[in-house]
């Protein structure tokens, strides 16, 4: 884990997040930035700063990451009506924090 991270620093509990879900491989937490009336972090446990740092080795949690992206929108009621997924991937695709994390993004009414 980086030190300077903030994700890393919720994970290890140093700073504070309303999670939905959590388990050994990733933690999904409210995000305090709000996009939309849903949005949270889908965020693995080790620290891989981007979708370009991916590597073979990461194929399990990141399939385990949009698996459980259908599970959370299931549980904050967002799974029908419809909702996004986004990663943002660097700077200039909009990056603000360099540890992978998938938004889920949802709960406009129609």
């Amino acid at each position: 884990m980086a030190t300077d991270c903030i994700f890393c620093k919720i994970i290890k509990g140093e700073s504070p997040a309303k999670f939905v879900y959590q388990d050994e491989n990733m933690v999904v937490f409210h995000n305090i930035r709000l996009s939309a009336p849903v949005h949270v972090l889908i965020v693995p446990v080790e620290h891989i700063e981007s979708v370009n740092a991916l590597q073979e080795q990461h194929s399990a949690i990141i399939s385990k990451m949009m698996l459980k992206a259908k599970e959370i929108a299931r549980t904050l009621g967002i799974r029908d009506s419809g909702y996004k997924l986004v990663i943002n991937v660097g700077s200039g695709g909009g990056q603000v924090i360099f540890h992978l994390h998938i938004h889920l993004i949802g709960g406009w009414s129609r």
